[in-house]
């Protein structure tokens, strides 16, 4: 690394200087209108917890319906008894842990300004030279699929960990196949219709939030719906994600082993609008470190995104045409509408 590049990324990296900071930097306070506030929070006691095993006892069809009316009335939804090795994703959070609690050299030799970068580490978001008010987030994010393709490009250190990503990412993928196959057949879609175009780009990310002088005024990540298809969220047991519901924010409560299935804008297209990408966001606080890992399943650059055939007739006509993967993306990113403006562009005017 060049001494210029170690000196910009101790310079933005959060993990390098924030510990120090007494007071919020005035290019970390957001707009009033978006600001946490200081408000209390509660958690959603409404949001879906699907247990797999019960799920499946009851017949696969429950656990059909089950996924699919989690998608249709929330957008999300935490999953428990997935079949991912609990003492794997214990272990896959303490090493991504250990990542950021590195020594600043040993990070610095990651970080990249860079986002055609296939692995990086990185603070804020792919602009921040542009930005005019920065997260308080740094972001490690790499891409795992296939995963033998990019695995020489992770991190090197801790030592360990591309033996236990591999792993977990391996594992996550697994499980995002089989919630995938139950949301085609609760929509009445063939159980392949999710194929490598639409889940073939799979992104491993892990977002680190360190304690923050003024939580009041910061955010993690700003009020926004995901671009993917879906993606599967592992959180700590520090609470920070909140999911923008009826006009208000409700919290997501860390559950050990959990996960956090949040549908993007691609599924709600798919699906013609029968399913909904919701808004979220993640908050700080001023004492504690929070970590939270998400497996991001993303269509190929060049697949089509339209509404499924299969769901479209007389009564039911399609609401958004049809579109390449990187249209949308290209718009998402420079019309930094990051809600559900972002599909304006997408949607059949009647």
């Amino acid at each position: 690394m060049t001494p210029t590049l170690y000196k910009s990324a101790m310079e933005k990296l959060l993990s390098s200087w924030s510990s120090a900071a007494i007071y919020l930097p005035e290019n970390y306070v957001f707009p009033v209108q978006s600001r946490p506030g200081d408000a209390t929070v509660p958690f959603c006691n409404t949001l879906p917890m699907i247990d797999l095993n019960t799920a499946f006892a009851g017949g696969r069809q429950d656990a059909v319906q089950q996924v699919l009316e989690a998608c249709q009335d929330f957008g999300v939804f935490q999953v428990i008894n997935h079949g991912v090795d609990e003492d794997l994703v214990i272990d896959t959070m303490r090493v991504v842990k250990e990542f950021f609690d590195m020594p600043n050299e040993d990070k610095a030799n990651v970080y990249s300004e860079d986002p055609n970068k296939k692995c990086r580490l990185y603070t804020s978001t792919y602009d921040y030279e542009n930005e005019k008010v920065h997260l308080w987030r740094d972001n490690l994010r790499h891409h795992c699929h296939p995963i033998d393709e990019f695995l020489h490009l992770w991190p090197q250190k801790p030592a360990r960990y591309g033996d236990v990503v591999k792993k977990y990412s391996l594992q996550v993928g697994d499980l995002s196949s089989r919630i995938l196959e139950l949301i085609c057949e609760g929509l009445g879609l063939g159980p392949t219709y999710f194929g490598d175009g639409l889940t073939g780009v799979q992104l491993f990310s892990a977002n680190h939030y360190p304690p923050c002088p003024n939580p009041n005024l910061a955010l993690g990540l700003p009020k926004h719906c995901d671009a993917n298809l879906i993606t599967f969220l592992l959180q700590d047991d520090i609470s920070g994600l909140q999911l923008y519901r009826n006009g208000e924010w409700l919290g997501i409560e860390p559950i050990p082993n959990a996960f956090v299935v949040i549908l993007g804008h691609q599924a709600q297209v798919i699906s013609n609008g029968k399913l909904t990408s919701p808004e979220h966001r993640a908050v700080t606080n001023s004492t504690d470190h929070r970590t939270s890992i998400v497996y991001s399943i993303n269509p190929k650059p060049d697949s089509i995104i339209e509404p499924a055939k299969a769901l479209i007739n007389d009564s039911n006509p399609p609401l958004y045409r049809a579109f390449q993967f990187k249209e949308f993306l290209k718009t998402y990113e420079v019309k930094k509408d990051y809600n559900e403006g972002a599909l304006e562009d997408f949607k059949i005017k009647a």
